[in-house]
């Protein structure tokens, strides 16, 4: 089982910058993809970003260049740095963990994939 806590949402001015943070247990971290998904009210949850146990990363259309993801095996955490932030990120952000080898875009962009969410944490952009 691995447990995942996100921390860092807030309520920031259109503009602003907010990190998010998801600390994971586990021995094997560093073999999961990680990835960070949101949720507005009304809306599906929708893919943000992903980074594989090889580093690489991928980001939805609607954040790239603003957004970055990164991860520290030996802190067992991934971060979600989010820069120039919209009204329309305000959403719940999940972190989710997949442990399975295949790591591709087409999969770790998608939520099924996952086999652990955190709880989330409230991110609003007022304008």
């Amino acid at each position: 089982q691995v447990q995942l806590v996100e921390s860092g949402g807030g309520l920031v001015q259109a503009g602003g910058s907010l990190r998010l943070s998801c600390a994971a247990s586990g021995r094997t971290f560093s073999n999961y993809a990680m990835g960070w998904f949101r949720q507005a009210p009304g809306k599906e949850r929708e893919f943000v970003a992903a980074i594989t146990r090889r580093d690489s990363t991928y980001y939805a259309d609607s954040v790239k260049g603003r957004f970055t993801i990164a991860r520290d095996n030996a802190k067992n955490t991934v971060y979600l740095q989010m820069s120039s932030l919209k009204p329309e990120d305000t959403a719940v952000y999940y972190c989710s963990a997949r442990a399975g080898t295949l790591q591709t875009r087409e999969v770790v962009a998608s939520a099924p994939h996952y086999d652990y969410w955190g709880q989330g944490t409230q991110v609003t952009v007022s304008s």
